[in-house]
């Protein structure tokens, strides 16, 4: 058995593995787990019995967390890593009948779930329950001609000064934000394989995208970040790159809300056609 604190050269190793997982959960990205190694104290697991990440919430639990489907590399190697961590965490829904039977209890925190929403409904807004962001839309664009570009390295000032001005309108510490992982996700943009778009409003740099693919048919938005002053500015920026993601992408995982009221608020507002639970696994009986 051996622990490592995760690091770059890992990237070849797990990004094949949690992609061919198929979770469709936040987490099963490589680019996601690296940024937020600090905050989650993440380390490869690497044992007889598979490879597997360790990591603490932001409940402080220690959690072991799979690196494939173990449908089908078998349940029982990840029971027996978990007998040293308080969880196994996170697991999708659809996976948890192969506990069935294997003394452990499962649960979920709203906090942790992740909001997906199909790219049609986000690049239409159609329906009463979306006239809202309609809205806000058409209020945007009756106001300013916005131009969208992809973010490339040449834009990645642009984008810092969103994040600085993001900050501030925040009106919290960089601490305890996700200032540091997104700064940090300009700098390895490239080599994360990342990609999204910046919004400019009368040349002014105010919005951008950043995310990557989850599954065959999920992108996630890692960041989305705004300047506050433009109104109707987060449903632009999600319509128009709604319209302009490749057709294979169906969903969008806007991951979860960590129990913030108004980013529940918010992310709720688009009406999501998914709320994807992660299951918590307990170990109940010894072996």
């Amino acid at each position: 058995m051996e622990t490592e604190k995760l690091s770059l050269k890992h990237k070849d190793l797990l990004r094949g593995r949690l992609k061919s997982a198929r979770a469709s959960l936040s987490e099963y990205s490589f680019a996601n787990l690296y940024l937020f190694r600090e905050v989650h104290d993440h380390h490869l697991l690497t044992t007889d019995r598979g490879i597997f990440i360790t990591g603490k919430t932001y409940g402080a639990d220690r959690y072991v967390m799979p690196t494939a489907d173990f449908r089908k590399e078998g349940v029982e190697g990840i029971l027996d890593v978990a007998q040293g961590y308080d969880l196994i965490f996170p697991v999708p829904e659809e996976w948890l009948s192969v506990f069935d039977g294997k003394g452990v209890s499962h649960e979920y925190s709203e906090d942790d779930s992740d909001y997906v929403f199909t790219a049609e409904k986000l690049a239409a807004y159609k329906g009463h329950k979306l006239h809202g962001q309609k809205n806000l839309l058409n209020q945007f664009l009756s106001l300013y001609t916005p131009v969208a570009k992809p973010l490339t390295r040449e834009r990645m000032p642009d984008a810092l000064d969103i994040l600085e001005t993001w900050q501030v309108d925040v009106g919290e510490g960089k601490e305890t934000t996700d200032y540091y992982p997104c700064r940090e996700a300009f700098e390895l943009y490239d080599e994360l394989v990342l990609c999204g778009g910046i919004y400019y409003v009368e040349d002014e740099p105010a919005g951008f995208i950043i995310g990557e693919e989850i599954a065959p048919d999920m992108f996630a938005l890692h960041f989305a970040k705004g300047k506050r002053k433009f109104k109707g500015l987060y449903q632009y920026m999600y319509n128009q790159f709604a319209k302009i993601l490749p057709r294979e992408y169906v969903y969008m995982n806007f991951e979860q809300d960590l129990g913030k009221l108004a980013l529940r608020i918010a992310k709720s507002s688009y009406d999501p056609d998914r709320v994807l639970k992660k299951h918590r696994i307990r170990i109940t009986s010894s072996k």
